[in-house]
């Protein structure tokens, strides 16, 4: 049996390689994976330990939940310095410096950071070009930000920092030992000490942290103990070896939450392999009906058979592990080499390496997931009569109640599974219910199957090899059924998303629209050492002054702590226009400016909170050294605007780590164009390129854009699960035609040409693929809709769809329904007439 197993095998070639395919590209996403993120950790770790190699012992501030740190004094570089082993001490600055290009705009990476700090000429940079700086005007530049910002020695250069834009003269570049031009895609900048204490710190005097070199002989760990003996405890001081491991692991830990995104999609494209191997195998066995019967008749038990089909997975399974972690190795390395190079990452790489992980899961899945899309065709191969084999065609489709009933059932659990989750906000119910929705609407479509079909179909049945087409993709429910549902899986996800993605974008603009009563606002895009792009009060001064302003207001924010809890809260400059420009309604108390330690907020925080007109509120501040206690002025009525907001007084910013306005919000006077007064506010604002100044739309319209980013990233991981679906379909029409060979000799035999054949061919895959997008978009929109109701409280409270593109993946479905049949459709035609009517 196993010899006739193997011979079975091996004398069918396409089908082995079109059965192998779909685990090969599934395999290759999950090893894959574990080869980019190993591959990045190892490159992350060495990284940080050649950013630290020059730091035996480093100082720095304790940093306490909720307050801003207090920077170091020149006391404290002494009182280093005085500790016996100590080589050197010298005190660092660094903070947020932005670096504006000669095309007028905030120069931007994929991730690393944008920092000023003061040249000390005693860590790894070493001078490339030109000199250190000396005047308050001068600076030295990283050799990444020189080259992607086309900068020389002599340059002049605009900084962002604490302060507006400042222009300084590049008199040097500086690099990092091998003559890296970066460690990760940083872009730095380092001034002269006081100016960049000044306008890193805010403050004359002052350091970021304290690195110490040790004397010879001297132990890190030693010298560690004894600063932190003298320091006391209000310091962190620990050896270059922890902080390079403490930074590795906090990249490391974001590369897993990375891998788990990776793995998830791998997950979704192993679902869809297993509908393409099920449906391959539902092929094989039927096409192999006579054969089975025959070893049934030759004395093979019921056993054999199962182990013969299983077998026969096992082995593609094996080989499809194998290639596709070969593949996955190669995706990996390229993967990791892109990430190095493509949007100024400039990463180092680590040699490539193979994972005991991606070993291990790459055949425990390919494997796995092949056998078990396996056993329901060799359960019904063992089923195999031995008269069957005496029959000319394959065994007559089962009837579809069992399945539909069982269908109804899985798909209403995991319904109720999906409601479960979105209640209780848990991931493992949410995800486990989609999966199990899934496959109870997989179990269902063959009842979909022929009616849905024959519909779509008429669309494309105007000729003869249309209409032939057409019943050929509505004769067998079941396999039509499962090889639409490999492409309703990829098509249903991205149009759930899409949905939801819409419906949030509808509620923002309904939201500007109505309860924002605001003709003009001014935000920023940039980010600021985690605190947005920010401009100085002065500012809006000067707005509030512009001709044709009738009134604004703007606001500081910041994060602040109740006990273990963190709130977010606004300082605004007048809460009367606030309450006038977002429509607020009074619930408890009267909207009215706040006192010196009062406080207000919406009447769901205040529920949650158990809060009411008088009760107090103890928060922790940033900047403020003890907690305050502030007491509640007002509660507003529940609304769309500031959900989750606590409003502090306008005095209350001076303890936010930034008191600068982050945003504000203009009405412009009856009769005056709004566009005019964009045009004279703008010019306030020239000093800083990272904030615009918009109207309604271009605000909703920049702040959705972020969906467009997350939209595409999410269409371009599922286009594997969809590449699956696609050859799921051609290798239905491939097994299809081999399985109708006779029959397809006898249409070329009466005076069938070649293109009809094909057009034949092309009619039955577009059917097929529309048919799996129609069930994607249903399911998904349904999926969508389910997740906009579960957000209501979120602020999505709007639903709407994305017809347009709804529209497109329709379309799209189409053109690889034409595309997926162009192979199946050649070896059609191609077929030897009189071959294919001896064929058995």
């Amino acid at each position: 049996m196993f010899k006739a197993t193997i011979k079975s095998l091996l004398s069918r070639k396409l089908r082995l390689v079109l059965s192998a395919l779909a685990v090969v590209l599934g395999v290759m996403f999950v090893s894959g994976s574990f080869v980019l993120t190993d591959t990045l950790q190892r490159s992350f770790t060495d990284l940080f330990s050649s950013a630290f190699a020059n730091v035996d012992v480093s100082v720095s501030p304790k940093t306490e939940k909720g307050k801003e740190p207090v920077p170091l004094t020149p006391q404290a570089i002494a009182d280093v310095k005085s500790v016996p082993g100590v080589a050197s001490a010298v005190g660092d600055v660094q903070g947020s410096a932005r670096p504006i290009g000669k095309n007028g705009k905030v120069m931007t990476t994929s991730g690393a950071p944008r920092f000023g700090a003061n040249w000390t000429g005693t860590g790894q940079e070493k001078i490339r070009e030109g000199r250190a700086p000396q005047a308050d005007n001068e600076v030295i530049v990283g050799a990444y930000l020189a080259s992607s910002g086309q900068f020389k020695v002599g340059d002049d250069i605009s900084l962002l920092t604490l302060e507006p834009k400042k222009t300084f003269k590049i008199t040097g570049i500086y690099e990092y030992a091998g003559g890296r031009e970066s460690l990760g895609g940083e872009l730095s900048v380092a001034f002269t000490e006081p100016v960049a204490q000044q306008l890193l710190l805010g403050k004359k005097d002052v350091y970021s942290s304290i690195t110490v070199t040790a004397a010879n002989g001297q132990s890190e760990d030693a010298l560690r103990n004894a600063v932190a003996a003298k320091l006391g405890s209000g310091y962190e001081v620990k050896t270059g070896a922890t902080l390079a491991k403490e930074q590795a692991d906090q990249i490391n830990e974001g590369l897993k939450f990375f891998n788990y995104v990776l793995l998830g999609f791998a997950g979704i494209a192993l679902f869809v392999g297993i509908f393409i191997i099920l449906n391959t195998f539902s092929i094989i066995v039927a096409q192999r009906t006579r054969e089975l019967a025959l070893l049934r008749s030759m004395g093979a038990s019921r056993r054999q058979v199962i182990g013969s089909v299983v077998l026969e997975a096992f082995v593609i399974g094996l080989i499809a592990s194998i290639v596709g972690l070969g593949a996955g190795i190669g995706v990996g390395a390229l993967l990791a080499k892109i990430f190095s190079s493509v949007g100024g990452t400039n990463l180092q790489l680590a040699g490539i390496g193979v994972p005991m992980s991606a070993v291990i899961s790459s055949f425990a899945v390919g494997i796995v997931v092949t056998m078990i899309a396996a056993v329901m065709p060799a359960l019904r191969a063992s089923r195999i009569a031995p008269v069957a084999a005496m029959r000319e065609a394959a065994t007559p489709d089962r009837p579809l109640t069992k399945i539909t009933i069982t269908g109804a059932l899985v798909a209403a659990a995991g319904g109720t599974a999906l409601g479960f989750g979105f209640r209780q906000a848990s991931l493992p119910l949410i995800f486990g219910g989609i999966l199990v929705a899934f496959i109870g609407v997989a179990l269902l479509t063959p009842l979909l199957s022929k009616p849905m079909v024959s519909l779509i179909g008429r669309l494309l049945s105007w000729s003869m090899p249309g209409l032939l087409g057409r019943r050929n993709s509505a004769r067998n429910p079941r396999r039509t059924a499962i090889t639409a549902a490999a492409l309703m899986v990829g098509i249903s996800l991205i149009t759930g998303v899409s949905v939801v993605l819409t419906s949030a974008t509808k509620s923002i603009e309904k939201l500007a629209a109505g309860q924002i009563q605001t003709d003009l606002i001014i935000s920023g895009e940039g980010q600021m050492e985690g605190m947005p792009a920010s401009f100085k009060r002065d500012v809006l001064t000067k707005v509030e002054q512009t001709e044709g302003v009738s009134s604004a207001f703007g606001w500081a924010s910041d994060g602040v702590l109740q006990g273990e809890d963190q709130l977010f809260a606004i300082a605004p400059t007048s809460v009367p226009a606030m309450k006038q420009m977002f429509g607020l309604k009074p619930k408890h108390g009267d909207i009215a400016p706040l006192k010196e330690n009062q406080l207000a907020l919406p009447e769901d925080l205040a529920s949650e909170k158990g809060l009411s007109v008088g009760s107090t509120l103890t928060l922790q501040l940033a900047r403020s050294e003890e907690p305050r206690t502030f007491t509640v002025g007002f509660i507003w009525a529940k609304t769309q605007v500031l959900q989750g907001a606590l409003v502090l007084p306008e005095s209350a910013s001076r303890d936010f780590r930034s008191d600068q306005i982050v945003q504000a919000f203009l009405q412009v006077k009856p009769g005056t164009a709004v566009a005019d007064v964009q045009k004279r506010v703008e010019p306030l604002l020239a000093d800083n390129p990272e904030i615009t100044v918009q109207d309604r739309s271009g605000f909703v319209k920049q702040t959705t854009s972020q969906f467009d980013t997350v939209l595409l990233m999410i269409q371009i991981l599922l286009a594997l699960a969809i590449l699956i679906a696609v050859l799921g379909v051609i290798n239905t029409l491939a097994l299809s035609v081999i399985e109708r060979t006779r029959e397809l000799g006898l249409l070329r035999a009466i005076g069938m040409r070649r293109a009809q054949v094909m057009r034949m061919i092309t009619v039955e895959s577009v059917v097929i693929s529309v048919f799996g997008a129609v069930l994607g978009l249903a399911v998904g929109a349904a999926l969508g809709v389910a997740t906009v109701q579960a957000l209501k409280d979120q602020g999505i409270s709007e639903i709407g769809f994305p017809w347009v593109t709804m529209v497109q993946y329709l379309v799209v479905a189409a053109v690889v329904g034409v595309i997926a049949a162009i192979l199946p459709a050649i070896r059609a035609a191609r077929l030897n007439v009189l071959d294919a009517i001896a064929y058995e």
